[in-house]
Order: C-alpha cells, then sequence, then structure tokens
C-alpha cells in the first residue's frame, strides 16, 4: 500500500488534469469586527468552542471561528449562481443561503434562488447543522454544482432557512464540506465523493495549500497532486477513523522535551479551523514553553520583538516529526501578536486540531479511497 501511494504521488505530480480552485485569503471576521470596535462585544456574545465541531450527537456541527480566511468560489444551478465557500475537511455538507433565509446571516451574503435554475429539484427532508453557538436550518435540494470547471450533476446540498447570528460577520456564504459520509447530516453524498463516482476526477484525492502570500497561490486541487507546492518527500499517515480527516498524534515537542499529548492522542487535519487547538491546560503549557502570555478569552500574546527568538514546535505524527516554526505559529496584526495555538477546552479526550496554521506549514493530500493523509513541507 505504501509503494503505491509513493508511485501514485509521483505519477499525480506531474499531472495536470487535475482541476484547481483558487483560493482568496480574505480579511477574516476577527479583523472586520476589530476595525468596527465590535470584537469585544462579539467574543463575549459567541465565545469561541472549536471542539463542538468533532462532538457528534447526531446533526453535523459547526463553530464560530472568527480568523478563518480562505475561501472559494463555486455555483449552482443552470444557469450558475455563484457562491463564496469555506472548503471544510472537518464537515461533509454542502450549504448555502437561500432566498428563503431572513436571518440577518443571509442579508449579508449570496442567497440561492430555486426558481431561476432549470435543474433545481426539491429534496424530500429538512437540514440541521449545530453549530458551537447556534445552529443553520433548512431543506435540502438537488442540482448541477460546478466547483473548478467540474461539473456535478444531481448534488444534493441544503439551502438555509435560518442562520446563527454570528455567520453574518463571516466572509463566505456558505460551507462545502470535504470529510466522510460517515459524519454528514442525512447522510448526503459530499460533493467529492460524487466527483469520484462520476468519474469526473483523474485520482480519488484533493491536496489543499495554503500559501504564506496573502493576496494569491492557495488553492484547492482536486484529482492530484502538485509538486511545485512542496519540497522533499510526501510522508503518508493512516487514518485513525474515516470520519474527519483523523491520525494518530503521538507527542508535542519543543527542544526535544514533550510538551503537551504524553502517552499519544488524536488530532485532526482541517481546513475549516484557523489555528492549533488542543485541552485548555496543554495548550497553556506550550503557551508558557514559548513565552505567551494567555488573557481571559485563551489568547495567547507574545512580544513582536521576541519572535524571532522563539523555538520550533514539533508535532510528531504516526513516528514523524513536523516542525512548525515561530514565524508561521505567531500571527501579528495592528493589535500586535498573538500565538495559533487555541484552548478546545477539557472535554475529556486528547482530541487536537491541526488547522490552517500547520495547514500552511505543509501541503496536505487526502486520499479519500486508501484512507491516508499525506504531508510534504511546502515552499
Amino acid at each position: 500500500m505504501m509503494k503505491w501511494l509513493i508511485v501514485l504521488s509521483a505519477l499525480v505530480a506531474f499531472s495536470e488534469s487535475f482541476k484547481r480552485i483558487p483560493l482568496i485569503k480574505g480579511k477574516t471576521a476577527k479583523q472586520g469586527l476589530q476595525e468596527k470596535g465590535l470584537w469585544e462585544e462579539y467574543r463575549q456574545k459567541f465565545p469561541y468552542r472549536p471542539m463542538s465541531k468533532f462532538i457528534q450527537t447526531g446533526s453535523e456541527a459547526m463553530t464560530n471561528d472568527a480568523d478563518l480566511e480562505y475561501y472559494g468560489v463555486i455555483s449552482i444551478g443552470t444557469p450558475p449562481q455563484s457562491f463564496a465557500v469555506l472548503f471544510d475537511t472537518g464537515s461533509s455538507n454542502l450549504w448555502v443561503p437561500s432566498v428563503y433565509c431572513s436571518s440577518e446571516a443571509c442579508e449579508s451574503h449570496n442567497k440561492f434562488n430555486p426558481s431561476k435554475s432549470s435543474t433545481f429539484k426539491w429534496g424530500s427532508e429538512s437540514l440541521s447543522i449545530r453549530y458551537g453557538t447556534g445552529s443553520m436550518t433548512g431543506y435540502l435540494a438537488v442540482d448541477t454544482v460546478e466547483v473548478g470547471g467540474i461539473t456535478v450533476q444531481n448534488q444534493i446540498f441544503g439551502l438555509s432557512k435560518t442562520e446563527a447570528p454570528f455567520m453574518a460577520s463571516m466572509k463566505p456564504d456558505g460551507i462545502l464540506g470535504l470529510a466522510f459520509q460517515s459524519i454528514a447530516a442525512d447522510d448526503v453524498t459530499p460533493v467529492f465523493n460524487n466527483m469520484i463516482s462520476q468519474k469526473l476526477v483523474e485520482q480519488p484525492l484533493f491536496s489543499v495549500y495554503l500559501s504564506s502570500d496573502a493576496q494569491q497561490g492557495s488553492e484547492v486541487i482536486f484529482g492530484g497532486i502538485d509538486g511545485n507546492h512542496y519540497t522533499g518527500q510526501v510522508t503518508w499517515i493512516p487514518l485513525t477513523s474515516a470520519t474527519y480527516w483523523q491520525i494518530k498524534m503521538d507527542r508535542v515537542s519543543i527542544n526535544g522535551q514533550t510538551v503537551a499529548c504524553s502517552g499519544g492522542c488524536q488530532a485532526i487535519i482541517d481546513t475549516g479551523t484557523s489555528l492549533i487547538v488542543g485541552p485548555n491546560q496543554e495548550i497553556a503549557n506550550m503557551n508558557s514553553w514559548v513565552g505567551a502570555s494567555t488573557n481571559q478569552y485563551g489568547e495567547a500574546t507574545v512580544s513582536c520583538q521576541s519572535v524571532t527568538n522563539m523555538p520550533e514546535i514539533t508535532f510528531t505524527l504516526n513516528g514523524h516529526d513536523f516542525n512548525v516554526p515561530a514565524s508561521a505559529y505567531v500571527s501579528q496584526s495592528y493589535y500586535g501578536c498573538s500565538t495559533g495555538f487555541g484552548q478546545g477546552g477539557a472535554i475529556g479526550t486528547e482530541l487536537w486540531i491541526l488547522g490552517d496554521v500547520f495547514i500552511r506549514e505543509y501541503y496536505s493530500i487526502f486520499d479519500v479511497e486508501a484512507r491516508y493523509i499525506g504531508l510534504a513541507k511546502s515552499v
């Protein structure tokens, strides 16, 4: 299996038959709210609970991640209606706002109008997606979905009727989930699974490159791997659960000293989470090791002048070390510098989320059929 995967990566790297979806690196909800002087009020009203997304209760969960900044454009219907969506490896459904939605969040986003699509059909069920601080409710429908030049026929998707208030501050209109069908609300077949079954991609995998360039370069590639996005070898890691993109993490260390995940834990590679998230006490320990001060909201700040002297953090995944330097885990804004480590709560499990802070450093390949994740150093 491993040899097959390595050969596959070499072959696909030179293939141009796959489809690229450019990702826009836009202003985050947090930045927009800070500029309006509303951030303090917002985060008190809508506290960030990143782990709520991964506690399965029969409905799909999301959260109010105010630091998310990557999204791409898809279209639905005939003729096509365009929507900006978050490509989210931590969920499995596609949904967008509808003209039937009167929530504040829908007023500030593009809304799908079924009466303007000749290929539209209503589904037979309602849809409810739970958030960390509210929910989205709506209807299931069927239509043609176009993603980066790939036209998916008869895709079941959600149309929102109500949306949680925090969505009003988010840039994307909706979500396109890229996790497994086993966690999809109403057991809906995910978009990428339909791409595979309809033979629209050359290989049953997709890859994500998050550029450090603020303006361009980030993309999702359906059906292949682009060798120009990484250097060195691809390390293939088997999934421990084909629900989310979940793998085994052995430990988190600094200068050879284990600082978190002692004895092993589980980690999820998630494009739909901006930070690296872990249990409160362990994240607090990591922040302490790098010299950060944590406020009442769990945000850890550092002196911007000290970043060059801060240590690398090593995440050991299934026996392989992945180093993340301070230049990657510290972000700078008008308000100062903060670490990209978020407290996920004390929920009794050692679950970690390796979000965009990690994915910017490591080009991530998601093999749906082999159920492996490939990681390689981004360039």
